[in-house]
């Protein structure tokens, strides 16, 4: 019977412990917010070819935020780079809007890595 008990114990912990990492992996304890991200600088574009970092500076206006500044590294296509004052659709959570992604609406240029991908 104790080993029944203990067992029960030990799911439990384990339950306890796996509860913030599934919840952030399902979203549950917040919902996105959808919002428009208009790039205001980006780095130089290389005279190579092929997919190349870059660096994507903009600002995030939504439903709970108003210009709010931030950036990302992306692994782009050279042909693909993107501009300033280009507009994406975003996604980003409502208590951190500096965790976002690109939203599906909009997805972001062809080869686009270094990037956690919400619908993965």
């Amino acid at each position: 019977m104790w080993e029944f008990a203990i067992v029960l114990l030990l799911l439990g912990a384990l339950a306890i412990l796996a509860a913030p990492w599934i919840r952030r992996r399902r979203g549950i304890g917040g919902d996105w917010m959808q919002g428009q991200l208009l790039v205001t600088g980006v780095s130089p574009r290389p005279d190579a070819a092929g997919e190349q970092f870059v660096t994507v500076t903009g600002v995030i206006n939504g439903p709970t935020v108003n210009e709010h500044v931030v950036y990302q590294r992306l692994a782009v296509d050279v042909d693909q780079w993107p501009t300033m004052g280009q507009l994406f659709s975003v996604v980003y959570s409502p208590k951190n809007p500096d965790n976002w992604a690109f939203s599906q609406e909009s997805p972001p240029p062809p080869g686009q890595a270094g990037h956690e991908n919400l619908w993965s």
